[in-house]
């Protein structure tokens, strides 16, 4: 209140934020959320995927492909654009011709709800337009690797890294993996082969199609894994070079600001994205069948998705968050969303504290014994002090 004085309008909170400062060209967002990847095929319907893009390019902010096919419309729907360079073994994956339209590529060994395993989607369940779209023959299989083909060795990810700076002219490339308890040393291997952005999937992050051991066994929940992260940059000195994205089970603008205050630059949405983009239109699923009937590629009724109310529902999710956020900061007194640090934080639990390096907000006491006289009381403290 009187002690650190609120900010005098909500105008004057920046929230524009700058992923990959580092790179010839840097990628410009207006807000600090992005749309993670949730691919065309692979997890999302074709109308769903335009829907992102739309909703994107309205509230200012980029969409990521996933490990899908190239969609045009998506391309044309997009002002901000992020290519992942996926592990798909596909003849029409992973095209120059398509990576080079991005505005940043990502390039993604695992993720947080699968780490990195391999995952096949059958013939049969792979229409015309998708084949055509993927290069596939006639009964062949979709199939996404273990491995990313040229990238077994630390040498490798630097060649990559370096040829993808060089064929699209500077954009960030950033690098995404499922957080574990090696995360540091993926990340020295990262920063030594030249990467902008550091992409950190925590374990809570969605699926469609993960396996249920992967799903909720293997991985560091994003905090955990977000913490440990922003204090290797810290403790590397690239923090104001190297931008540091978050993402697994972020759902209100509470998480996204307080992921913001332990380090991160940006966020990554998606199952609260698809929600926030179908919540509108779900009564067209009731009673037989559940939401995401309406934008799942295999989904019984993704043709009964509104493109333009999918997309107007999300734009206006993400600007209430962003609202949101905004008066946060008012409250704490900052003037930009990223000056918001772990100073702004307080941990309820000793776990907590622990774990982020955050002050707790309660003050540790002896305990107090009516029965014991003022000089019992004081004679045990002095000795628990020693």
């Amino acid at each position: 209140h009187l002690y650190r004085l609120p900010v005098r309008e909500e105008k004057m909170v920046k929230t524009q934020v700058t992923i990959g400062p580092a790179a010839k060209k840097p990628l410009k967002l207006e807000i600090p959320l992005m749309i993670t990847g949730m691919s065309y095929g692979g997890a999302l319907s074709k109308k769903a995927r335009i829907a992102l893009a739309r909703a994107a390019t309205a509230a200012g902010t980029a969409v990521n492909t996933g490990e899908g096919a190239f969609i045009p419309e998506e391309r044309e729907s997009a002002t901000r654009y992020i290519y992942q360079y996926h592990r798909g073994r596909w003849p029409h994956g992973n095209k120059r011709e398509f990576y080079s339209l991005a505005d940043m590529i990502e390039i993604q060994l695992g993720q947080g709800a699968q780490a990195s395993t391999p995952q096949t989607t059958p013939a049969q369940k792979i229409d015309e337009e998708l084949r055509e779209i993927f290069g596939l023959k006639e009964g062949e299989d979709a199939v996404i690797a273990a491995r990313l083909p040229e990238v077994e060795s630390k040498k490798d990810l630097k060649n990559l890294v370096f040829r993808l700076k060089e064929e699209t002219g500077g954009v960030p490339v950033a690098y995404k993996f499922a957080a574990t308890h090696y995360l540091e040393k993926e990340m020295e291997i990262a920063l030594s082969a030249g990467v902008d952005v550091i992409v950190v999937d925590g374990a809570e992050a969605g699926t469609h199609a993960g396996q249920p051991l992967l799903e909720d066994d293997f991985g560091l929940p994003t905090m955990h894994a977000l913490v440990r992260a922003a204090d290797y940059l810290e403790a590397k000195g690239v923090k104001e070079k190297v931008s540091l994205v978050a993402g697994g089970g972020l759902f209100t603008p509470g998480h996204f600001l307080k992921a913001m205050a332990l380090g991160a630059d940006a966020v990554y949405l998606g199952t609260v994205a698809v929600m926030a983009m179908i919540h509108t239109q779900m009564a067209k699923t009731a009673p037989m069948e559940p939401p995401t009937q309406l934008a799942l590629y295999s989904g019984k009724l993704k043709e009964e998705l509104d493109v333009e109310l999918a997309a107007k529902s999300l734009t206006n999710f993400l600007r209430s968050c962003v609202a949101e956020m905004v008066l946060g900061a008012v409250a704490l007194g900052k003037e930009d969303l990223r000056a918001i640090n772990r100073e702004d934080l307080c941990a309820l639990t000793p776990y907590a504290a622990t774990v982020t390096g955050v002050a707790p907000a309660y003050r540790e006491r002896m305990p107090h014994h009516p029965q014991a006289t003022a000089g019992e009381e004081k004679a045990g403290a002095e000795k628990s002090l020693q």
